[in-house]
């Protein structure tokens, strides 16, 4: 099941990001024409590194922002969606 996360009705800040990001095994972060995957399971980033994959220039969460499962997707990126929506 994929449950896209509203950030239009409720922003999440720094400490819910984080909480968010405790949840999952894996971001997806694109911005631009780059994306970044993280396994959180490999590897351990800094805060301040993984704040800023997480949050946009407003200090929220990213949008768009899906989650399905263990898995974390911000920002748009169609090859991204399309895998975890498979």
């Amino acid at each position: 099941m994929v449950a896209q996360l509203s950030t239009r009705d409720k922003t999440l800040g720094r400490l819910q990001a984080l909480e968010l990001a405790a949840q999952v095994d894996e971001i997806i972060a694109s911005k631009g024409k780059k994306t970044v995957r993280l396994d959180l399971t490999q590897e351990r980033p800094t805060r301040a590194s993984l704040l800023a994959l997480l949050l946009g220039p407003t200090g929220t969460l990213r949008a768009p922002a899906v989650r399905k499962g263990r898995t974390l997707v911000l920002g748009f990126d169609e090859a991204s969606y399309r895998a975890i929506t498979r």
